[in-house]
Order: C-alpha cells, then structure tokens, then sequence
C-alpha cells in the first residue's frame, strides 16, 4: 500500500460518513433552497468534522457517542476563534439533527454551542456630563430639534427601547401623572414613572413641535420630518449623530437604555423594580444591563450589611 494512502476499510468509511453529508447538503439545497455560500460553508464545516472522526474510528453515523461529540468540541478550542468553533459546532449539530429525523443518526445526545457562546458585551454607560452634553445638543428652534430632545428624553427617562418609544401613541402618555404606558415584548404591558424633566420636555415637543411636524393622523407621539411615523434607522441616525457632536464613539439608542439602568441602581434602586421597569423577564437580564464594579458593589454592602 502507498505511503498516506487509505486502507479499504478506511475507504468504506469515508464513503458511508460522505454518503450522508451529501445527503444533507443535497437537502439543504432542493428542499430548502439553501444558498450556494450557505452550502459550501457546510460543506467544508463537515468535511473537517467527518476527517477527526474517520481518524478516531467512526465508520458510521449511527454510532457517534457522547465521548466523539465531546472530543470534536474540545478540538476546536484556541487558537481558533470562538465565532468559528459556534459555527462548526451549529453545522453538526444540524446535520446529526437532520439525520436523527431521519433514523440514520447517533443516539447521543445533539452537541450544544454553549459553551462557545461569545460572553455578552456590556454596552457602556454614558457618564451624567456626557449624557447632558448630547441631550442639549439639538437644535431647539426647529420642531425637529424639540422631536429629537423627546425621544432621547423617553428613551433614558424611561429606560424604553427605541421600538417601544416610536411606537408609542398618545393615549398612553400621563403626564399628569408623569408615567407612561408602554406595550413590550410578547405584549407585556407596563407603568413607568418619568422624571419631572422628561414630562417638561415632552409636553413642550407636544405643544410647539408635534403640531407642526404632522402632516396625517397619525397618532404617534414620536413623529419624522415628513409626519410620518419614524422609522427605526432614524432614530439610530439621529441619537449617533449627537453623539458624534458630543465627542462620543459607539452611542446608540440601547446606550441610553442601559444608561438609565445603571443609574438607578447607582442611586440605589432595588434590582427587582429595575427588572420591572424594564420590562425584562428575567432578572439575569437585569443583571446584565445593571452591572456594576466589584468596588461600588463592595461599597454598598459595607454600608448595608447590618455585620459589616
């Protein structure tokens, strides 16, 4: 036999093992009408995939166990990146997926990508001076100014997400009462309490902008140039583009969002009425918004621990 050649059985197995890879790509191309960049991506994702468990003895599908699934998954550690092992992984796990619906896969269990998932990145929190820097920043002889004043003022003063801000509709603004009603995810409905300065600036967009930015009926507080209701690239536009006025990098709407977060819990906020206002399900999302540094966490524990 040639020096690096396959000895037959070696060659039985790459051909059942490659059998049901084309089998797969097959699929993904007629039945779900996957692209030519999609396919070449699988292909080449399985075919390193089929080599490491050729070379481990695999000689068919059916009998890939949790100990090959667990040695594929810690091969692909540094120093390749985190982005290409989730994407090796998320390829076989859809094709053994596709296999098992069709009877001719292993019994393992299917291989996860969470313990290659890229940890979150925290948005920053913008300081208080560079929050008032970029709030005063429009100009406030033109309706637009007022309109674009509002919503930054909505969007921090009331922890909203950009969606829920240009979404919202008059109705749901009491001011007099200084709160808003606003309609989440999965349609959760939820009070928040503004500040006195939020309501100051809505009420005046409401009285000397709004009227002259509406061109239809539209019943949306936050309305374009045009009258027409905003969209969501736009307001994006407009809150990077004061922030680029202000000397800021990386500034978006969710920046001001998690901006409010974090100050509450700065001045004190329990997290759980912070998990409510923000409308999270979850308090480990919570958690994630409101990070804090180990030292001002340490603070407070110091002056609240009754045996400090």
């Amino acid at each position: 036999m040639e020096e690096g050649a396959l000895d037959p059985s070696s060659l039985e197995a790459l051909s059942s093992l490659g059998e049901a890879v084309e089998w797969f790509l097959d699929h993904l191309k007629v039945e779900r009408g996957a692209s030519v960049h999609t396919v070449t991506a699988y292909s080449g994702d399985l075919a390193k995939a089929m080599s490491f468990f050729l070379a481990r003895g695999l000689s068919d599908w059916t009998a890939l166990d949790a100990e090959g699934l667990f040695a594929y998954e810690a091969s692909l550690g540094p120093p390749l990146a985190r982005t290409s092992a989730v994407r090796k992984v998320s390829a076989l796990r859809s094709f053994l997926k596709f296999l098992k619906k069709n009877q001719a896969g292993p019994a393992a269990d299917l291989p996860s990508t969470g313990g290659f998932k890229k940890a979150k990145r925290l948005p920053k929190a913008l300081a208080q001076e560079h929050l008032q820097k970029m709030l005063d920043l429009p100009d406030l002889t033109k309706p637009s100014g007022l309109r674009d004043r509002a919503l930054m003022e909505l969007v921090y003063g009331g922890g909203l997400r950009i969606s829920e801000a240009l979404d919202l509709e008059l109705p749901a603004l009491r001011l007099e009462e200084r709160s808003v009603r606003v309609t989440g995810k999965r349609g959760k409905t939820r009070e928040i309490p503004l500040p006195e300065g939020t309501v100051q600036w809505i009420a005046r967009y409401l009285d000397e902008a709004r009227p002259q930015l509406q061109k239809g009926r539209s019943s949306r507080v936050i309305l374009s140039d045009t009258g027409r209701n905003m969209l969501r690239q736009t307001a994006y536009d407009r809150v990077e583009r004061y922030a680029g006025l202000a000397g800021l990098k990386d500034v978006s709407p969710h920046t001001l969002r998690h901006t409010y977060a974090v100050h509450l819990i700065k001045g004190g906020a329990d997290l759980r009425a912070v998990q409510e206002l923000l409308g999270h399900e979850s308090i480990e999302t919570t958690q994630v918004y409101t990070h804090l540094d180990m030292d001002e966490v340490r603070a407070k524990y110091e002056r609240a621990h009754p045996r400090r």
